[in-house]
């Protein structure tokens, strides 16, 4: 039996990081998949519909490479049931922010595994709770260049960090991956990949 060709089908640096802690090798392809949504999609099914649009967008694609294991994954950050995305600019960013100050909110990446006709599709989801946070520390996060690609405007792996007090569930849901569970996920899909 061939080993398939894992492709990650997203141009996040951190998404690709993750990758590489559970598969040694694999490539990666942006995908021009469409990400509108539905206005009251449901943050948990947003992620989901999204990862496999991703993947599906890059697998379309492949026609050289033989057999391959395409995956896809989005990220969405919600609050009081809104997804949050990147903020715009710096006002943007402050009132995400505040809004995020002191309160818990909920972070759901979705991923989406398709090898030949298969597909699984899962969501992971964390709760994050934030200090309470002066307007100093605010501005001073919002001068930095970090929260402007991110969804909730927040990078939990850099500067963020100090914003956080504490997380219930995977840690790399919030970085964008949920690498536990893709690791199982991975080995019932392409064993192969896996010497074990």
């Amino acid at each position: 039996m061939s080993v398939p060709t894992p492709i990650l089908a997203s141009q996040s640096p951190r998404r690709k990081e993750l990758l590489g802690l559970i598969l040694p090798a694999f490539s990666v392809q942006v995908s021009d998949a469409d990400e509108t949504l539905a206005p009251d999609t449901p943050p948990e099914e947003a992620v989901r519909q999204l990862a496999l649009r991703k993947a599906e967008a890059v697998l379309s694609l492949q026609r050289d490479l033989g057999e391959v294991v395409v995956i896809g994954s989005d990220t969405v950050v919600a609050i009081d049931g809104k997804i949050l995305g990147k903020p715009r600019d710096r006002e943007e960013c402050l009132e995400m922010l505040r809004t995020l100050s002191g309160r818990e909110h909920v972070v759901h990446t979705g991923v989406a595994l398709l090898r030949g006709g298969e597909r699984r599709v899962f969501a992971e989801t964390a709760r994050v709770e934030f200090w309470p946070l002066t307007q100093a520390e605010m501005a001073w996060y919002a001068a930095t260049p970090e929260p402007y690609d991110k969804a909730g405007g927040y990078g939990v792996q850099g500067h963020g960090a100090v914003l956080v007090k504490a997380i219930r569930g995977d840690y790399f849901t919030v970085m964008g991956l949920p690498v536990s569970r893709l690791w199982r996920e991975l080995r019932r899909a392409a064993p192969e990949l896996f010497a074990f």
